[in-house]
């Protein structure tokens, strides 16, 4: 058995590949999956509030919807059930 590596005195490159990877992941900082949902999740609350803000804009400033007329056919039928005779009859 006569095997005299060739690495001597340095690292196989799988190895340095390996190393410089497992730093570059410890480089980075945040996951960029957690700034996706980061930006997503403010973007989804922020909309949320601008839609509340508008709402209680809307309510205070607008007028208030008016109602539609009751036709006289209707309030006639609404006076028969009552008991009270129309008028002219």
């Amino acid at each position: 058995m006569d095997y005299e590596p060739d690495f001597d005195d340095r690292v196989p490159p799988s190895f340095d590949r390996m190393k410089n990877i497992a730093q570059d992941i410890e480089a980075k900082g945040f996951n960029p999956g957690l700034i996706v949902l980061l930006v997503v999740g403010g973007l989804l609350l922020a909309f949320l509030i601008g839609n509340y803000a508008l709402y209680t804009y809307a309510q205070k400033t607008l007028p208030q919807k008016k109602k539609k007329p009751v036709s006289k056919k209707k309030m006639k039928k609404e006076r028969l059930k009552q008991g009270v005779s129309a008028p002219g009859e």
